[in-house]
């Protein structure tokens, strides 16, 4: 494993059942964030790749047998998926956290498993997911079928790149899609293997490719304006998202995105603050904060504020920031010089908004090997103004606002203030105002002393500028498949 991680990787394109290179030879370099050191060359796809996979993909959907096998045996070929990423499931945690920073154990304790169990979840839903069927008296007799809607473009982050990838991919596949993956350009080499992974499992070539590049006037824009592609899924900025539906409306392409989020976490005075302290460090500081649904803003009622501040602090304090192939380490570097120097601009739009520091702010003291790493400590702010900056826009780093609130009233006024609703955090021993605050927090997730809690089988999206529609379970099925009505005459 040490040789894996310690070559420079050449990542091809994955078209058509092969790995090959750029039609133009145009790579670009992936960096570890960590040293810094040159982990990858990349290939980026053309405009004429980026055709070629779509075509290679349309040929697969029209003329292939993926289709038209039966469900069982398409789903047994995602399953078989899944269990060979358990197979390599150290090598892809270690190459995870080479590429993104992560902790390995994260990588390895959670979002590998969750990865295989995306595919296998999907397969097992699609096979087992009954058609209606409603007689119309005694002379007819309706019923429906759920048919593959053709080749999706599936866009995924660089936060949980593998993850995410194989939670859309799993319905895609097993409802009978071909796909094109476009994975993040600084993080693509797990996501690079999904094609060769296919290819072992039994999956006919076409049906998935991966093409590596960036997105205006590459790879990106190349798919997402494709005559070939017929839906697209995306996990990213709210920003890119308004790029791709303007790309797409061309030729009507279906969309599902999942954008921006800045969760509300609440924290009442009634909440067991020995459960809602290590819960909310893990929600603000899990992935160095790279995650949409952190719980960034975090707001605590007044007269448990002071308790809450210094007990909170003191956990982020403990945190050991570090090597992420280390298995003690708990948060690792940024992903990149671009986003790193996005996420410390915050500190000084903090300070210029008179919020006050508690902990962090500052590079932590690593060693030598690390030192040129992008880390930045733990953060935690206090600041009185709700509609500050650092309480409104989407840091995505380890940066959190502690927010006091008086009422019930004024809590749910300040979670729902922003521009995004992906998820929210609600804290209290009392079921009445459980119910009665979830309901009313404006966003797609509400999680009740608890957090990052996922069932496959609900739906997953967020309200506002966090998204358009949702995934998990009967959601995917309707966004990746084409609902048919047969109606037949009995007599």
């Amino acid at each position: 494993m040490a040789e894996v991680l310690a070559r420079v990787r050449e990542i091809k394109l994955f078209i058509d059942g092969h790995y090959r290179a750029s039609s133009e030879n145009k790579t670009f370099e992936v960096y570890n964030p960590a040293t810094q050191e040159l982990i990858a060359n990349v290939h980026e796809a053309t405009k004429e790749d980026v055709d070629r996979a779509c075509q290679a993909a349309r040929r697969a959907f029209e003329e292939g047998p993926w289709r038209t096998m039966t469900v069982k045996e398409r789903c047994a070929k995602v399953r078989r998926m899944a269990e060979i990423i358990m197979e390599r499931r150290e090598e892809l945690a270690r190459l995870e956290a080479l590429d993104v920073g992560k902790p390995f154990s994260v990588a390895y304790e959670f979002e590998i498993p969750r990865a295989a169990h995306n595919l296998s979840f999907f397969a097992d839903f699609i096979e087992h997911h009954p058609s209606e069927m409603y007689p119309m008296e005694e002379e007819f007799l309706n019923y429906t079928r759920y048919e593959p809607v053709g080749v999706a473009a599936l866009i995924t982050p660089w936060n949980l790149p593998f993850m995410l990838t194989t939670w859309k991919l799993g319905p895609c596949l097993a409802t009978g899609n071909t796909a094109v993956i476009k994975p993040a350009e600084p993080t693509p080499l797990t996501v690079s293997l999904l094609g060769e992974i296919a290819k072992e499992a039994g999956i006919p070539d076409g049906v998935v490719n991966v093409v590596q590049g960036f997105g205006p006037n590459s790879t990106g824009e190349f798919m997402t304006t494709h005559p070939e592609v017929d839906l697209i899924s995306f996990t990213g900025e709210t920003s890119t998202g308004k790029a791709i539906m303007k790309n797409g409306a061309d030729t009507l392409k279906r969309v599902s995105f999942e954008l921006g989020g800045k969760a509300a976490n609440i924290v009442f005075e009634d909440a067991d603050l020995d459960k809602a302290i290590p819960t909310s460090i893990r929600a603000a500081f899990l992935n160095s904060g790279q995650v949409c649904l952190a719980g960034s803003r975090i707001l605590v009622q007044r007269s448990i504020f002071d308790e809450f501040v210094d007990r909170f602090a003191a956990a982020a304090r403990q945190l050991k920031v570090g090597d992420p192939q280390d298995s003690n380490t708990n948060m690792g570097p940024l992903v990149s010089k671009e986003h790193y120097e996005k996420v410390t601009s915050y500190l000084q739009i903090a300070e210029s908004e008179h919020s006050t520091l508690i902990c962090g702010g500052k590079r932590p003291e690593l060693t030598e090997y690390l030192k040129d790493g992008y880390y930045l400590e733990p953060t935690v702010f206090v600041q009185e103004d709700p509609h500050a900056r650092i309480c409104q826009e989407e840091i995505f780093g380890p940066i959190v606002t502690l927010i006091p609130f008086d009422t019930e009233e004024e809590a749910l006024q300040i979670a729902n203030s922003t521009q995004y609703g992906l998820n929210g955090v609600v804290w209290t021993d009392n079921l009445q105002r459980a119910h009665r605050v979830a309901s009313k927090v404006r966003a797609g997730t509400i999680w009740v002393n608890c957090w990052f809690v996922r069932d496959l089988r609900v739906p997953f999206g967020g309200f506002k500028k966090s998204g358009i529609g949702r995934e998990g379970g009967h959601h995917s099925l309707e966004f990746f498949t084409e609902a048919k009505t047969i109606c037949l005459a009995l007599r």
